[in-house]
């Protein structure tokens, strides 16, 4: 049996807490579920609805029941994404100025650059969970190793979590790099010492997260799942039939398909007519200068991700299932957000992997690329293309770096709708807590806590509001030591 199985069935545990966050209403069987979705360096146009060649019909039929927002954007990486998202304030405040692989020594220790989401903020599963919901995660935290730092900890009363930034997708845990060369999971405040044999995280993640709301149901309380994909971060791996479903669609290379997910989001009226493509970036080799090999090796690399990504799209199809079996799916809030833009890494750029001996111990072969034993990043040429017609990607504050896909589909709103409302990741936290009808106090358990910066959303979903934040205001904005800073004001 499954040792996340296992501690699902062994660990018991009943907590008995004062309501700290109380509903404005009285709580009720109505209020809504909530199931979060995030995937990670997901690009902007990798997903059908926003103008991909990938086959993602079940987040498709989500965007054409709900909402497509065409101008969401993000941090520039992954755990100061992930700290506004559960935070819903600035990543400086929740501990994240940095992610924690990159502080510097005039950084680390000070403020906000704790490395791990600090007790100056309260998290989203914190304030559900004292507020009457049950509150389940799983898939990437990325906000904290120590005990005290866990998701247990920070109110998801389940949890199976990859703790760091990624790894491999198999049982056998290897790492991204030469520093870290095993992840670490954990199952609610058990750190694991295995996976099972069959392990693949993207069913596996998907999984726990069925059986921890199924557990529940009958007692009638709403829930918050957050399901937090690895998905399409690399290593690029994939089971079959997926490995397989792409073969030969990108041997035309990354500058053919910039151009073709460029024109995908013209039709689909996400960009104007005229809006013209970037030019390739200067450290993008030019398609036809690479050899056979490099090109063979490279398009096989894009073929996997896309695998990768249709994965994802069917697993997000079987938690929507579940949802409509059980009849809950008409009362929840589902939530799809990417956490960034793409990867434009290789496996060689992680901080000590070029030429290491451990990074050769990998089979990158053409053969084997995707399978286990493989350790692959598709690079910054394909990252380019998965921004289709937005300029850099992750690591950037380039609008390919910061602007993400977002779909959300609930009870009450107009749907069938794509709008260009200027979004931030600190507004989702502000908008599952109005549509839950609890309010963010200043203080929890004894301790200030800060205010929330973002918005709700609800107006521009229901269609009430067709803006969320003023065009005269000076809004949003972000920072990340060395990579850059922006801030957005009106269209500019």
């Amino acid at each position: 049996m499954c040792p996340y199985r296992l501690a699902f069935r062994a660990l018991a545990i009943c907590l008995v807490l004062p309501l700290l966050y109380f509903s404005d209403a009285e709580a009720s069987d109505n209020r809504p579920n909530i199931l979060l979705v995030v995937a990670d360096d997901l690009g902007w146009t990798d997903l059908g609805c926003f103008g991909s060649e990938i086959d993602t019909p079940h987040l498709d039929a989500l965007a054409q029941r709900g909402v497509k927002f065409t101008s969401f954007y993000t941090s520039v990486s992954c755990s100061p994404t992930r700290s506004m998202l559960l935070s819903g304030t600035d990543n400086h405040l929740a501990g994240l100025g940095n992610m924690v692989e990159f502080l510097t020594p005039q950084q680390r220790g000070r403020p906000g650059y704790e490395g791990y989401l600090n007790n100056r903020v309260v998290s989203l599963g914190e304030v559900l969970r004292d507020g009457g919901y049950h509150t389940y995660m799983a898939g990437k935290w990325h906000l904290g190793h120590e005990s005290n730092q866990l998701p247990h900890a920070r109110g998801f009363e389940r949890s199976f979590s990859l703790l760091g930034g990624g790894g491999s997708y198999w049982a056998d845990r290897s790492g991204l790099s030469v520093r870290q060369k095993l992840v670490t999971y954990a199952v609610d405040d058990k750190i694991l010492d295995e996976l099972p044999g069959d392990f693949y995280a993207t069913r596996g993640y998907t999984d726990f997260l069925i059986d921890a709301i199924r557990k529940n149901l009958d007692d009638g309380k709403p829930f918050l799942a957050y399901l937090a994909f690895t998905t399409p971060h690399d290593p690029l791996h994939v089971p079959e039939p997926w490995l397989s479903r792409y073969h030969g669609e990108y041997d035309d290379g990354y500058e053919v398909l910039k151009r073709r997910r460029a024109e995908g989001t013209k039709r689909l009226e996400l960009v104007p007519n005229d809006a013209p493509l970037p030019r390739r970036h200067q450290m993008v080799k030019a398609w036809d200068t690479l050899s056979k090999e490099e090109q063979a090796i490279a398009s096989r690399g894009m073929e996997v991700y896309a695998g990768m990504v249709s994965n994802m799209d069917y697993h997000y199809g079987r938690i929507e299932a579940f949802l409509r079996d059980i009849g809950e799916y008409d009362n929840t809030i589902v939530i799809f957000i990417s956490d960034n833009g793409p990867n434009p890494y290789n496996s060689e750029d992680y901080p000590g992997n070029r030429d290491s001996e451990w990074l050769s111990s990998f089979d990158n072969s053409l053969g084997n690329l995707g399978s286990p034993g493989s350790n692959y990043a598709y690079g910054i040429g394909f990252a380019s293309a998965s921004a289709g017609p937005l300029d850099l990607f992750k690591m950037t504050v380039g609008e390919g770096g910061i602007r993400a896909p977002m779909l959300i589909d609930c009870p009450g709103i107009k749907g069938g709708r794509q709008i260009g409302v200027l979004t931030y990741v600190w507004d989702i936290m502000p908008t599952i807590l109005d549509f839950a009808g609890i309010s963010h106090r200043d203080e929890y358990r004894g301790r200030r806590v800060e205010r929330m910066r973002g918005r709700s959303l609800r107006g521009a979903l229901t269609g009430t509001k067709k803006t969320v934040y003023d065009p005269e205001e000076y809004i949003c904005g972000g920072e990340m030591g060395g990579l850059g800073a922006w801030i957005r004001h009106g269209d500019f």
